[in-house]
C-alpha cells in the first residue's frame, strides 16, 4: 500500500474541524497567536476530561506545543471554512495577520487566541505527548469551556473539501 492510497483511503472519513491555537512566546518580545487546522481531534475522557489532537511533526504548531504545554482548540462552524482555509495553507506569511483580520478573545487560561463564531472552544493543558509516525498526539486535560449560542452546524472535512451536514 502506498501513502498516496492510505491518503485516498483517509479522506472519506468526514472529520469535524477545529483550529488549534497557542500564544507563542518567542514570537517577538511579547509573544503571539499561533494556530494550526486539524481534523484529527477527538474527546477522550470524561474523567478527568481529556482531548486529543494531532499535530505533524516538525510543524510550527509541532515546535510551539513542544515547548509549552497550554493551547486551545475551536470547533469550527460551518461558516467558517475561510477560516480553516487560511489556517491550513502551508507557507503562509503570518498568522499574525490572520489574528489581526479574525475577531477572536484571548483565553484566560491559555493565552491561546479564541476565534468567535465558533461551536465551542477548549482550554488545554498538555499531560502526555506520544510520538505516532510523522505526528504527536498532544493529549490535553480541559482546563475550561466555552459555549457560545449558535445555530449553526459544524464545519466538516471529507473528500479533500469542506463541507456541512446539511
Amino acid at each position: 500500500m502506498s501513502q498516496d492510497e492510505f491518503r485516498a483511503a483517509m479522506t472519506r472519513l468526514a472529520g469535524g474541524v477545529v483550529l488549534v491555537t497557542a500564544h507563542d512566546e518567542e514570537e517577538d518580545p511579547v509573544g503571539a497567536g499561533a494556530g494550526m487546522t486539524a481534523t484529527s481531534f477527538l474527546s477522550v475522557s470524561l474523567d478527568p476530561p481529556l482531548v486529543l489532537v494531532s499535530v505533524r511533526t516538525g510543524s510550527r504548531m509541532a515546535d510551539i506545543l513542544d515547548r509549552q504545554e497550554l493551547w486551545a482548540a475551536s470547533l469550527l462552524a460551518e461558516g467558517q471554512h475561510a477560516l480553516a482555509g487560511r489556517f491550513a495553507m502551508k507557507g503562509r506569511l503570518s498568522d499574525r495577520l490572520i489574528f489581526r483580520e479574525t475577531p477572536h478573545d484571548i483565553g484566560e487560561h491559555t493565552g491561546a487566541p479564541l476565534p468567535h463564531g465558533t461551536l465551542a472552544a477548549v482550554e488545554c493543558r498538555t499531560e502526555q505527548r506520544v510520538t505516532a509516525g510523522d505526528h504527536t498526539l498532544h493529549i490535553g486535560r480541559v482546563l475550561a469551556t466555552r459555549l457560545p449560542t449558535t445555530a449553526a452546524g459544524p464545519l466538516l472535512y471529507a473528500w479533500g473539501r469542506y463541507g456541512t451536514l446539511g
